[in-house]
């Protein structure tokens, strides 16, 4: 009896040096699994869902050793792309991407992120996102865990017609993204239209408007080449959007998934490869494939159009001014984090930077 008593009691023992010795969490966290649900608005065959979300899920179970399950939610399946940061924070979905522009005056800051710039990788948007988010927009975001935010790749007019300069676009209905670019699209003397990106094709193939705004995956995506025939390469930036997570879900994740799920979610676009710098330039070659015409606008038309952009930016700023928001400190904390990265912001005056 007594022997029975003395193993019990050095089992007992052993097994509270190895509480103490091991690392915090690990004997709680290393058997628990989770299954996260992941929404996006991107559809089921777009570049998206091929190259960076299916691989960003998959390598999210291959580092956690199965531990983290996963089910997509492409397109439509939980709800309208607007709709998709309360479908996070509602916890209808675990972790998504959103659209932060969808939502007018909802993360007004934010709008920051879609300033014109030349950006061509969405790795690249990230880095400079997740580095103004620190530093300026944590406020905007308290109801859900930020695990990235950025600026889309940057942006083009497409139209139905050639456009060379601003006569050229002047009267002219284009689908606008929200936010800045629909600023944008006025301070150029056409007349911008919000639709959902799905009614597009239908709208330009019938003339009820005459061209978009919008980035190259998403002509690819939605096959807008086959009814917007001319591009202009000059940079309208692009809408701000990221990666979210329920915060409640966010909390009852194990410490050492929580690392795993930073890791790989922090920059997906760097993680999987997909949308990068290097993509960019396959993109943009495969909408030429497509008969799509692409036109550089001349230096001086350029120089008309980005200044009638830093006219926005100055309206933007003196707006949120007013409502006590510190929308030029913003402004500059993005210039610098673009700088940075290698970024030009044609949208911030010249004279701000000096």
């Amino acid at each position: 009896m007594k022997r029975k008593k003395g193993l019990f009691l050095g089992f007992l023992l052993a097994c509270l040096v190895a509480m103490f010795l091991l690392p915090a969490g690990v004997m709680a966290d290393s058997e628990e699994t989770i299954n996260l649900k992941f929404s996006t608005w991107h559809p089921p065959a777009s570049r998206e869902v091929k190259t960076v979300w299916k691989p960003m899920l998959a390598e999210l179970e291959k580092r956690s050793n199965g531990r983290i399950k996963t089910t997509l939610y492409a397109g439509g399946a939980l709800g309208k792309g607007p709709e998709h940061f309360d479908i996070v924070r509602k916890g209808m979905s675990d972790m998504g991407y959103f659209t932060a522009t969808w939502t007018p005056g909802r993360f007004p800051l934010t709008d920051v992120l879609s300033f014109a710039a030349w950006v061509d990788g969405k790795d690249v948007s990230v880095d400079i996102g997740n580095k103004v988010y620190k530093e300026a927009l944590e406020d905007e975001f308290k109801d859900v865990k930020v695990l990235e935010l950025n600026g889309c790749i940057q942006a083009f007019v497409w139209t139905r017609k050639p456009v060379h300069s601003l006569a050229d676009l002047k009267g002219m209905k284009i689908r606008a993204p929200g936010g800045l670019q629909t600023q944008y699209i006025k301070a150029l003397g056409a007349e911008p239209v919000f639709m959902p990106l799905g009614d597009v094709y239908l709208a330009l193939e019938t003339g009820a408007i005459d061209g978009l705004v919008t980035c190259p995956p998403l002509v690819l995506a939605f096959k807008l080449y086959e009814v917007a025939k001319y591009g202009v390469v000059a940079t309208f930036g692009c809408v701000s959007e990221g990666v979210v997570m329920n915060k409640a879900v966010w909390e009852k994740t194990p410490d050492d998934l929580k690392v795993i799920i930073e890791e790989v979610v922090s920059n997906p676009f760097r993680t999987t490869g997909g949308l990068n710098q290097a993509v960019y330039g396959t993109m943009m070659k495969e909408i030429e494939a497509k008969g799509v015409k692409l036109y550089k606008l001349s230096p001086e038309q350029e120089e008309k159009w980005f200044a009638r952009f830093q006219d926005v930016t100055k309206k933007w700023v003196a707006d949120l001014e007013a409502k006590g928001l510190p929308a030029k400190k913003t402004v500059m904390i993005y210039d610098q984090a673009a700088t940075d990265a290698g970024v030009s912001c044609v949208a911030v005056p010249p004279e701000w930077k000096k």
